[in-house]
């Protein structure tokens, strides 16, 4: 990719400290992006879980995020979960102080959108979360699921993360036992414009909760 003389004699009038024999191009933004230094010794801006609750009532218009994970151990120390385990109706709380924030955002005109990336065969964790869809939905959700083999095929990141307001990226980080153990937040140009374009092409692609039902194999 090369850049284009500046040849317009207006635009050369608009140069300033320009030296005879000098010339000008225009760079394509991407090359400024793809190969301007970089600062590889950034230190991760952390953040504790009380800013991060923080940011689902701070963010002004859509909160989006990749979920990739096979597990979620947090999910198995509900009683929702021992419930869905044991094939009881897992018995979700659409009152509860999670649901009721939920709604109130929705009501503001904010969004919240999902990508979930499904194996298959399912995980428990997995199953747990397509039947934790429902309840989601209810409360103004948009919930979309995408195969693992079809999300490799579009080159989706491995990594699970909020994008807040296509501005900023909330990197969430797990230990080998599946805990959440630290947020990083991440507002790089070039991160945060790859997140967007993750997030596209995840939307495009994923099937909405209540149709992909019908396409995940029954666990019997």
């Amino acid at each position: 990719m090369q850049g284009d003389a500046v040849t317009d004699p207006d635009e050369v009038a608009q140069l300033r400290n320009i030296k005879p024999g000098e010339g000008f191009v225009v760079v394509p933004r991407v090359l400024l992006s793809d190969f301007s230094p970089r600062d590889v010794d950034r230190e991760p801006v952390l953040i504790d879980f009380e800013e991060f609750d923080g940011m689902f009532e701070n963010f002004e218009h859509t909160a989006f995020r990749l979920e990739t994970r096979r597990r979620y151990r947090s999910d198995e120390q509900t009683e929702t979960y021992r419930r869905f385990t044991a094939d009881q109706a897992a018995g979700w709380d659409l009152e509860d102080p999670w649901c009721r924030s939920r709604r109130e955002q929705v009501a503001l005109g904010k969004r919240f959108e999902r990508v979930r990336i499904m194996d298959n065969p399912p995980t428990p964790g997995q199953r747990y979360l397509l039947d934790n869809a429902a309840r989601n939905c209810a409360v103004g959700e948009d919930i979309r699921y995408l195969w693992r083999a079809d999300a490799d095929r579009l080159g989706l990141p491995q990594e699970d993360a909020w994008l807040f307001d296509s501005r900023v990226v909330a990197l969430l980080h797990f230990d080998p036992d599946d805990d959440l153990t630290g947020v990083e937040l991440i507002t790089d140009p070039v991160q945060v414009a790859r997140a967007c374009q993750v997030r596209d092409a995840a939307q495009h692609f994923a099937t909405p909760h209540h149709a992909f039902t019908a396409e995940v194999p029954s666990d019997g």
